[in-house]
């Protein structure tokens, strides 16, 4: 079996919480059981923060998914929201100051293709999300090169993975401006996704 990429989303309170476990692991609620379940030893993580619309920090799961209802995460009454967790090793950990601007970057990800390019935070609503390839190495290259002052492994327009037939070759790739601007992460108040989300529920795709 192939790996596969995921991106975790987080609240910035439980984004704090899972920064201070060392981005060692990680819980999903019953809604993801399935997905949980598909999750291998070697398969890559990023992790993303909903309020800041920024990524933080890479791994790779070191487990198979397992079941503990123990009090991680909040809200503390509902700790079967986090009841399916998987072990994690942690690759790269940005500083606050260096975290990925979604702002920058969202819009360009193919993950992101099926959206109008102003609502690209929608895509990323839910807690988990499968990423295309393209889409983990070019952030996860960023992430690199933010971190050792060296190329990352980004995305190749010659990779032998490329998808000929999708939609995105036609899209712009993403580009990164300068550090200074890319990590100037805005805060959103939980409220005003949720606004967008409510008003846009109904007529983007799932």
């Amino acid at each position: 079996m192939g790996t596969n990429y995921w991106m975790f989303v987080e609240t910035e309170e439980n984004a704090s919480i899972t920064r201070g476990l060392g981005y060692k692991l990680f819980g999903m609620g019953p809604r993801y059981r399935k997905r949980a379940q598909r999750m291998q030893k070697s398969d890559r993580v990023l992790f993303y923060t909903r309020t800041t619309r920024s990524w933080t920090a890479s791994a790779t799961i070191k487990s198979k998914c397992f079941e503990d209802d123990s009090i991680i995460w909040m809200p503390e009454s509902r700790p079967i929201d986090f009841k399916f967790r998987v072990e994690l090793t942690p690759e790269y950990i940005l500083d606050e100051t260096q975290y990925l601007d979604g702002l920058q970057i969202g819009p360009g990800l193919e993950y992101v293709k099926r959206w109008a390019p102003e609502n690209w935070p929608l895509a990323f609503w839910d807690k988990l999300h499968l990423l295309p390839q393209r889409d983990f190495k070019l952030l996860e290259g960023e992430m690199i090169r933010i971190k050792t002052g060296k190329p990352g492994n980004q995305y190749s327009e010659d990779s032998p993975n490329r998808d000929h037939n999708s939609r995105n070759n036609r899209r712009p790739r993403a580009q990164f401006a300068d550090t200074s601007t890319i990590h100037q992460t805005r805060k959103v108040p939980e409220a005003e996704i949720q606004d967008e989300f409510a008003l846009n529920e109904n007529s983007q795709p799932n």
